[in-house]
Order: C-alpha cells, then sequence, then structure tokens
C-alpha cells in the first residue's frame, strides 16, 4: 500500500505535524509556574478541553478498527451500545466526583485519597496509573507505528520516533495549554479526513445514499441494540450499559490523564458541561466511523479488493487505493492526529503532584518546577518509545500487544473501587482499601489472561470467558468489598487485642 503515497501526501503530512511542534513552542511562552505548566493556568475554555476529551480517548487503533466493526461479515452498529454507557458514566462523573476535586487546589486526582486513607494509599494509586498509563500508552505508540509503516513503508523504528519525539517536542515546552489546543487540531483534522472519506465513499457506491441506506437495511448493519446476557460478548445491551458506564467512570473520572484536563476549567459548572458534552460527541463519533464501515462494506460489494481485507484493513485499504493524493496525505494527517498520546503532562502531574516529597518539591522555586516538570515530561516520553521499541522487537503484528494491552488498561475498575471506598460512610482503613486494590488486581488479571490469553494456563480455549466492559465492573465491586471486609476483620482483631490487654 506504501506505493501509492505521493509527495503531496507527505507534505500534507509533514505540515500537520510541523503545526503540532509550533503550537507547542507557541502555547509554552507564557508557563510561569507549575499551574500554568500543568493546569493551562485553571482558566481554559470548556469546549478546548471538551475537544481535548475526545481527542484523547480517539487512538489511531480507534480511527481505524471501529469502521471495522460495521465492515465485518454480521458486523453492525452494536458498538454504540458502549457510548450509551459512556455517557452516563460522564454524568456520574460530573454529579459525584468533579464537585470532590474543585474543593480545593488539587493538582491530581489522588490527593483526596491521602485525605481519607493516607499517603501510602495515594502513591499506590498514584504508581498503578502511572505504570499503566506508560505501558498502555507506549504499546499504543507501537500500533500507531505499526500502521504508519504499513502506510509508509518505512522502517518501525522511524514510525516509532516520529510519533513520539513529536509529541515530546510540544508537550515538553507548551504544557497542558499546548496539549490541550492540539488536541482540538487534532480532533478537527481526523474528524474532516473521517467526513472526507465517507463522502468519496458514498459517491462510489451505487445508488450513493440510497444504495448505502439499501446495503445497510439488507445486511442488518444499522442493528443497534442486542438484549442477549452473553457475558462473553462485548457488545450487548447491558454490557454497554453497565460495562460502559463502569468504564467511563474509572477513564474519565479516576485517570490523571482525564481528571487533569478538567482540573483546567475555572470552575466545576464548565469542567462538567466539558465532560457531559464529550459524551455526546464521542457516540456522533463512533456512529460516524460505523457508518463508514458500513460504507466500506458496501463500497467492497460492488469493487471487490483483489485480495480478501480483514475488517482492520478494510478502511487503510480505501484510503491508500481509492482516495486522490491530497487527500491520502490528509487521512495520513488525520491517522497521526488520532495516534498522538496526550498523557506526557499528566504523568508528570502525578509524578510531582503526588510524590514529589521525595524530590523535596516544595523546597523548588516556581521555575524550578517547571523545569522538573519538563524533565519529568521528556522522561515519561522516553519511556513510552522504549515501551513502542521492546513491543516492535517481540511482536511482528498487533495482536500479543493488543493483548497486553488489555492487562495494561485493568487498573481503571480498581481506581474507582479505592475511590467509592473513600466517600462510604463506613470505617475502611488505609490497610483493608490496599488490600481491596491488590485482590481486585490479581483477580481482574486472571480474569483477562483466562478470556483473552487462556493458552497460558493451559486451555485452548476460554472456559468462561468474561467480555471487556465487565473487567471495571468486577475490579471495583471487588475492590470495595475486600475493602470493607479485610477493614471489619481488622478492626475486629484489634478491638478484641485491646480488650484482652486491658483485662490483662
Amino acid at each position: 500500500m506504501n506505493s501509492s503515497l505521493t509527495f503531496l501526501d507527505l507534505i500534507v503530512a509533514a505540515i500537520y505535524l510541523l503545526l503540532s511542534v509550533a503550537i507547542g513552542m507557541w502555547m509554552g511562552r507564557n508557563n510561569r509556574n507549575i499551574d500554568d505548566y500543568l493546569l493551562g493556568g485553571r482558566n481554559m475554555s470548556w469546549w478546548a478541553i471538551l475537544g481535548s476529551i475526545v481527542s484523547t480517548e480517539t487512538s489511531a487503533a480507534t480511527f481505524l478498527s471501529v469502521p471495522g466493526l460495521a465492515y465485518a461479515q454480521g458486523g453492525n452498529f452494536s458498538f454504540l451500545q458502549l457510548a450509551f454507557g459512556y455517557i452516563l458514566g460522564r454524568i456520574v462523573v460530573t454529579m459525584f466526583l468533579l464537585p470532590l476535586y474543585f474543593r480545593g487546589e488539587l493538582l491530581t486526582a489522588y490527593q483526596i485519597l491521602q485525605t481519607r486513607f493516607g499517603i501510602s494509599t495515594r502513591r499506590i494509586a498514584s504508581g498503578t496509573f502511572l505504570v499503566t498509563r506508560n505501558l498502555g500508552d507506549g504499546l499504543r505508540m507501537f500500533l500507531t507505528g505499526l500502521t504508519l509503516h504499513h502506510v509508509t513503508g518505512w522502517s518501525m523504528t522511524v514510525c516509532i520516533l516520529i510519533a513520539g519525539g513529536v509529541t515530546i517536542l510540544y508537550t515538553l515546552y507548551g504544557g497542558l495549554r499546548s496539549v490541550v489546543w492540539s488536541d482540538c487540531i487534532q480532533f478537527v483534522i481526523y474528524m474532516i479526513a473521517a467526513a472526507v472519506t465517507l463522502w468519496i465513499l458514498i459517491d462510489r457506491i451505487p445508488g450513493n445514499w440510497a444504495g448505502l441506506m439499501e446495503f445497510g437495511r439488507e445486511n442488518q448493519k444499522f442493528v443497534l441494540f442486542d438484549w442477549s446476557w452473553d457475558w462473553s460478548k462485548p457488545f450487548t445491551f447491558w454490557a454497554g450499559i453497565v460495562g460502559g458506564m463502569f468504564i467511563t467512570l474509572g477513564s474519565h473520572g479516576t485517570d490523571q490523564m482525564m481528571v487533569q484536563r478538567c482540573l483546567a476549567a475555572p470552575n466545576c459548572r464548565d469542567a462538567g458541561k466539558a465532560m457531559i458534552a464529550s459524551g455526546l460527541i464521542v457516540f456522533f463519533q463512533f456512529a460516524v466511523f460505523l457508518l463508514i464501515g458500513t460504507a466500506l462494506a458496501a463500497f467492497f460489494h460492488s469493487h471487490p479488493p483483489a485480495a480478501a481485507l480483514s475488517k482492520d484493513e478494510s478502511y487503510l485499504a480505501f484510503i491508500m487505493q481509492e482516495l486522490p493524493s491530497g487527500l491520502r496525505g490528509l487521512t495520513l494527517a488525520g491517522i497521526f492526529a488520532a495516534a498522538f498520546t496526550g498523557s506526557l503532562n499528566a504523568c508528570a502531574s502525578t509524578l510531582i503532584g503526588d510524590f514529589g516529597s521525595l524530590f523535596r518539591v516544595d523546597r523548588l522555586s516556581e521555575s524550578q518546577r517547571v523545569t522538573l516538570s519538563r524533565a519529568a515530561t521528556f522522561v515519561f516520553g522516553i519511556v513510552q518509545m522504549i515501551v513502542a521499541l521492546i513491543a516492535a522487537a517481540l511482536a511482528s503484528d498487533s495482536s500479543l500487544v493488543e493483548n497486553v494491552l488489555a492487562v495494561a488498561g485493568l487498573s481503571a475498575g480498581v481506581l474507582l473501587g479505592v475511590f467509592i471506598l473513600g466517600q462510604l460512610p463506613l470505617r475502611v482503613t488505609e490497610p483493608g482499601a490496599i488490600a481491596g486494590m491488590a485482590t481486585a488486581l490479581i483477580v481482574v488479571f486472571g480474569v483477562c489472561i483466562e478470556t483473552k490469553m487462556p493458552h497460558l494456563i493451559g486451555f485452548e480455549k476460554s472456559p468462561f470467558p468474561i467480555a471487556y466492559p465487565w473487567w471495571p465492573v468486577i475490579g471495583s465491586a471487588l475492590t470495595v468489598f475486600v475493602g470493607i471486609a479485610a477493614s471489619y476483620v481488622s478492626q475486629r482483631a484489634t478491638t478484641a487485642a485491646a480488650a484482652e490487654e486491658s483485662v490483662a
């Protein structure tokens, strides 16, 4: 597919990359203190935060694979059921979690855990975020590099270094303000690319829009709801509503990458507007991607490809083989746009905010804190690039990495569970909360291995597969249950020991 690229395509993509770096340089000119660098001065527009939230949760894999869900044989719009849960989750986050974060001048989400439990719980939660976020985004960088490798023919190392290098540059100098505005531009770029692709697809389908609608109805592509209670199916109504809600409660309510963007708003009301509106935009975005997948199925039905295409290859094949020069470059820029990770600044804020006392940050001047934050941003960028390069050396395709990526995302439900424990009107101890987190991580990790990689535990296929939307539900429920139980047992033991001591 790389032979289809022209000089014009590469120029268009290069202009976008240079624009991203230029924005970072420009936005960094007024970063005077740690709030400016890590929280955008706490005065960013709600609609800019909205664009950043949507762009942040849209990866290159999402851009290319969601259309494949509708393109596939038997595929339909059932993926949208998750988006209903995403909207519900955002409403709950806005009602219950955002007010907690705006009660004080917080730098990270995990500071409230110290108030409720202690410094150990806060740092364990922060450390869990740092490990899983850098592992996950490093693997996403690999998947992006793999896509760009197939598109351009460049080596995997070059593709990864470009994606990582550009991200480091615009984040390093501009801080969160640069990240947010770059995210907004990225959202516009990849949605323009999607809209142009959809328009060209419809134009080339026999019967145009009417032909697309007829094909979709005949092949049941527009089926939205699946009411079955099959735990192994990720796209049922129940998995979408319940699982999707818990996914969002974890990812948008307790993940510093999303919470940081909300804290950049001037007040809780603006943060809530951005949070809820982002759910509606994501629903629309997924609907567009699924419509593209249906259009791809209709197009390739009337224009059979020379070789069979997998669901994840269909969109990329159309881009490279059918789009005119220049538009290919725009769409390539869209893939780049969806690829850049916005987590580097969030990781820096977590390190400085939750582990700052280890570096004696309180003794540093504001300019020194900004310098330290920039250094942390650079280090996390290098870490993610190393993860991507290691994945490139160990994996020849995406299947293994996608399975490991699923493991890296297990912390969402566990972190949500400890936040729930912190708000319960019960006496939950810090050891109990930590025990709950540890137990939940182990169990959910086991569920993931049993479902995604059963050969590791001696099975040819999973004996009881549980779809990924249910994993955060299991993780948060176990954290809460074990946390309460362990606290109760330890308190009973402490009371009994005290009683024996008083008798003696």
